[in-house]
């Protein structure tokens, strides 16, 4: 997983999938930056206490991956085919920052991908079912070694994987047109021949809109 993922479902779904009172009031992301891998959270100082104390959950709608095609990156939208929101595992922390100041970060958690997706990168963010959210969120009960028992890849099935814009590898980029699917990359087929017109000399006379023709 590259660290980038999307929330599109509306305040109100979130609301009934975490069963909070309030609703937030928050606008669709479709380009947001994170990740901590499952097999190093108990080990690593910058995610072990985070593991006991700061467990939290992300709301999402899928997340991004790029395939390396021969040398070409090739941009995926992976979403749960139900088209439902789901909860990424998550750590949190708080840090003081050069100046001083309180700063507060999160990391989504990363297991081994599943068969769906190992073909198409080798990890993906763990996906916490809904039955699970108190036993992951519960720090006080449930120690960190219990609850890295959730760290597990999302069942096969659940997500679907298609081809988007590149437009997604800049950041600054962030919109509904990221998400939508272009055609399959038609590599194997073969190409027809390209014509060319002959080369002759251009009048020097004539202003012209391309250097090349």
């Amino acid at each position: 997983m590259c660290g980038r993922y999307l929330i599109l479902s509306s305040p109100e779904a979130f609301r009934r999938l975490f069963g909070y009172r309030e609703q937030p009031s928050f606008p669709p992301r479709y380009n947001v930056i994170v990740n901590a891998r499952a097999e190093s959270v108990n080990d690593k100082p910058a995610f072990c206490y985070a593991m006991r104390r700061r467990r939290c959950l992300f709301p999402a709608d899928g997340f991004y991956e790029w395939k390396d095609d021969a040398g070409r990156k090739r941009a995926f939208c992976v979403r749960p085919k139900d088209r439902a929101p789901v909860a990424f595992a998550g750590l949190w922390e708080t840090w003081m920052g050069p100046h001083g100041e309180e700063l507060e970060t999160a990391a989504i958690v990363t297991a081994a991908a599943n068969r769906d997706l190992a073909t198409l990168h080798p990890r993906m963010p763990v996906i916490i079912p809904a039955e699970a959210f108190d036993f992951w969120l519960d720090c006080r009960s449930v120690d960190a070694m219990t609850a890295t028992s959730l760290l597990d890849a999302a069942p096969n099935g659940l997500l679907e994987a298609y081809e988007i814009s590149p437009a997604v590898n800049r950041t600054a980029n962030d919109g509904p047109e990221l998400i939508a699917p272009v055609a399959p990359t038609a590599a194997a087929e073969p190409s027809a021949p390209v014509r060319r017109k002959p080369a002759r000399s251009r009048d020097e006379r004539q202003p012209s809109l391309f250097d090349d023709w």
